[in-house]
């Protein structure tokens, strides 16, 4: 029996990460990788909340795009899919995150913007400003409470998994950085984790 399509999509994040780390050059062991080291999920009356801790360091590219005043766009994405014996999982809800990095060099401090759509250069949402790069990198690094279903989507009687994945999304760079960023290992930031939906309900 062939494994569901759901099923080797899931994995295939994970597949890809493993391959490159081991058929690249030297220089792209350099890359610090990512990795969501806490998940959980709960249920609530207001819908299903996501909470995630993800842990990278960036790399010296994107540092220096920071510093000269180009902004850096990460989506954090989770699914949750419905098991289904008779054929591939449904998927129930889908969440996307949209966080907008940007330096300002004549305050020096950090601007973050997060949407549920993608960010464009007009800088009409409303952002929150930090003092420092590190205390702007920990609010892009934990999600906390995050909803990402409605109650009614998820079934209590029924088995689920949920997705989730974080990642640097260079195709919102302006041109000329998006030419040079497109498949090298200095611009990949990337974290996937898949598990069994265990829901508190609060």
């Amino acid at each position: 029996m062939h494994r569901p399509a759901r099923m080797i999509e899931r994995r295939a994040w994970s597949w890809l990460i493993a391959c490159l780390l081991l058929v690249a050059p030297l220089g792209w062991a350099q890359v610090n990788p990512a990795e969501v080291t806490q998940l959980h999920v709960e249920r609530t009356d207001d819908g299903v909340l996501l909470s995630a801790t993800v842990q990278f360091e960036l790399p010296q590219a994107v540092e220096d795009a920071l510093a000269k005043g180009i902004p850096m766009y990460f989506v954090a994405e989770a699914a949750i899919y419905r098991d289904r014996w008779y054929w591939y999982d449904k998927r129930v809800a889908f969440a996307t995150r949209h966080m907008r990095l940007a330096y300002q060099p004549l305050t020096r401090r950090w601007r973050l913007q997060v949407s549920s759509q993608p960010i464009g250069s007009s800088g009409l949402i409303l952002g929150q400003m930090f003092d420092s790069r590190d205390e702007a990198l920990a609010a892009i690094q934990r999600v906390s409470r995050w909803r990402i279903a409605d109650p009614s989507d998820v079934d209590p009687d029924a088995t689920h998994n949920i997705d989730f994945r974080f990642r640097l999304d260079v195709s919102q760079l302006p041109r000329p950085f998006q030419i040079g960023a497109v498949g090298q290992a200095e611009w990949i930031i990337l974290a996937v984790r898949n598990q069994r939906l265990v829901l508190e309900h609060r």
